[in-house]
């Protein structure tokens, strides 16, 4: 590390010139300022790996339906499914769910004033931890997520990689020491915003920076070199069939599995590599499907998770009636379940041929 807040007084000098353009700066977020945990834990839930655009409209629904802790524990997994569509990573709600049962089923509503103690609830790691304890509770500790990282990584010309353990545990260090002991809430939020709006991934706004001044990688001319980052692995791709099969005025659906990617959602029956028509009936065949009539092909759909990609495409069928066992919805049945953003577009051409806006064969 090479660092130029090496010095209290320079901490002091920093936070000064930090919070003073944060106050002058920051952008207008439903969040900013919020002192209740319970919504600076939505909030920061919601945040993770999801751009704070997209959760500005998703926050204030998600509280107007469970305004507390105790709402949002007495409801249903659909409820809260149905709420996150569109916002992906599903584990985070399911966490939230768990972590609101067990707040106001063994705390009496009220969430722990530490980080330490936070970090022991369902879902809650430790930038979470830090962001609630000092917000809410006004605790003295660093909340790193990735901003925080990268304009930590330049502030002291971080020269190994930040997957690495031990330079994750370097730049904490470095931060905490920074953190106004009297305003940790206010810092931590300039910090992410420092990292949002000025300290940019690839081309980091210098010439605006309120703390340029302080940051070892400008000094060295380094700043798109930091920070490190590690090799980007390359996605699996996954090619699958997925079938639109019509009894009448519904369509089949399935429940995924409790586990794993998508965990609980709904959806159209999907299969690997069965990518023409006669390979998804066979699956279906073996769902217990019989006496299909094909319809044609659907929409093609490609859909960029984290680690995978999936190239889909839809094949229509129609039955006469449905096989014991199978669910069967309706257009207005489908419009309320808890479906994956991968499944979006399918779900509009089913509605369309449910609605009779066109039949299956006809919709392309």
């Amino acid at each position: 590390m090479t660092t130029r807040l090496s010095e209290p007084d320079q901490w002091v000098a920093f936070r000064e010139r930090l919070l003073a353009w944060h106050m002058t700066s920051a952008r207008d977020l439903p969040w900013r300022g919020e002192t209740d945990p319970y919504r600076i834990w939505v909030s920061e839930i919601m945040l993770q790996q999801t751009t704070v655009q997209t959760v500005s409209g998703y926050y204030g629904r998600f509280l107007s339906a469970f305004p507390t802790v105790e709402a949002l524990a007495a409801a249903s997994e659909e409820d809260v499914y149905r709420l996150w569509q569109g916002l992906g990573y599903y584990s985070r709600a399911r966490s939230l769910l768990a972590c609101a049962q067990k707040v106001s089923g063994e705390m009496g509503g009220r969430f722990p004033e530490t980080a330490e103690a936070l970090e022991k609830l369902p879902g809650i790691g430790p930038y979470t931890a830090g962001a609630i304890a000092s917000m809410a509770f006004g605790e003295p500790v660093l909340a790193m997520d990735g901003n925080l990282v990268r304009a930590l990584s330049r502030l002291s010309a971080e020269s190994g990689c930040v997957a690495d353990t031990a330079v994750r545990k370097r730049l904490h260090a470095f931060g905490a020491r920074l953190v106004d002991p009297d305003r940790p809430g206010e810092f931590n939020q300039a910090m992410m915003g420092l990292g949002r709006l000025v300290c940019l991934p690839k081309k980091p706004r210098c010439e605006t920076c309120p703390v340029a001044g302080f940051c070892g990688a400008l000094a060295l001319g380094a700043q798109t070199r930091i920070p490190v980052l590690p090799a980007r692995a390359e996605k699996r791709v996954v090619r699958r069939g997925v079938a639109l099969v019509f009894c009448r005025e519904s369509v089949l659906v399935r429940k995924r599995p409790d586990t794993g990617l998508l965990a609980g959602l709904w959806e159209f029956p999907g299969f690997e590599d069965a990518c023409d028509t006669a390979s998804v009936r066979a699956c279906l065949a073996e769902m217990g499907m019989e006496r299909l009539r094909s319809q044609g092909e659907a929409p093609s759909v490609k859909h960029v998770f984290t680690h995978v990609v999936w190239q889909m495409k839809g094949f229509a069928f129609e039955v006469g009636a449905p096989p014991d066992g199978l669910t069967f919805v309706t257009a207005s049945e489908l419009e309320r379940l808890p479906m994956p953003s991968a499944m979006r577009a399918f779900r509009t051409f089913v509605l369309k041929a449910l609605n009779g806006s066109a039949a299956p064969n006809q919709i392309r």
